[in-house]
């Protein structure tokens, strides 16, 4: 049986952002065109900076064989190891400009982040799940893929249906089973001046 680990919370959040985490064990099923068509749709209604949506995504099916390898091969070992069996690879870009001027967009890194996220959700409602790495050789991404100057490789993504835990090493098993936890609200959400704990956050 797949693995759960909801988010214990301080405050109600939605199901889907409770639910939401990034397992290492896939499960050999593809994923059917439409759910992925949905999840890059979802990332597509992303906000972003002067509406400029600076995201790319490069997708590899593991049934295409040397798409899939050759992404496959820009990571890092260590996510070799488990990535291998998601039946889908991305590979997240920005545009590092903006469409008119070609001024820097200072902002395109947070905003394929965001769009990354959106995906994320999408993928935990139609029961899929997504593991975002940021182990994998940008240059050689870049090289592989033939990423033009002014566009940088954000993430390597895998993503596809889960897996029990037992498919994998068990030094990653272990992993996968550690308690997921989160900085507390105080430490990080400031009221009047940079490190002042906000008054309306909850006492734990």
């Amino acid at each position: 049986m797949a693995l759960e680990k909801p988010a214990e919370t301080q405050y109600p959040i939605h199901d889907l952002i409770r639910r939401r985490w990034s397992p290492r064990a896939f499960a050999g099923r593809p994923v059917e065109p439409e759910k992925l068509g949905s999840l890059l749709e979802a990332a597509r209604w992303g906000a972003s900076c002067f509406n400029q949506q600076p995201w790319f995504f490069i997708v590899a099916k593991q049934d295409e064989g040397d798409s899939f390898n050759r992404l496959l091969n820009c990571l890092v070992e260590g996510n070799r190891a488990w990535a291998q069996r998601a039946p889908v690879l991305m590979l997240s870009v920005a545009k590092l400009t903006f469409d008119e001027g070609g001024q820097p967009n200072r902002h395109a890194l947070h905003d394929v982040g965001f769009a990354a996220g959106t995906l994320c959700l999408q993928a935990t409602a139609l029961g899929l799940v997504v593991h975002q790495m940021a182990g994998f050789d940008m240059g050689k991404a870049r090289e592989t893929f033939r990423i033009p100057e002014g566009y940088e490789p954000v993430a390597a993504i895998a993503l596809g249906y889960q897996d029990e835990p037992g498919v994998l090493s068990d030094k990653l098993q272990a992993k996968e089973r550690t308690p997921r936890t989160r900085k507390e609200l105080s430490g990080f959400v400031f009221s009047g001046t940079w490190g002042n704990r906000a008054a309306f956050l909850k006492s734990k």
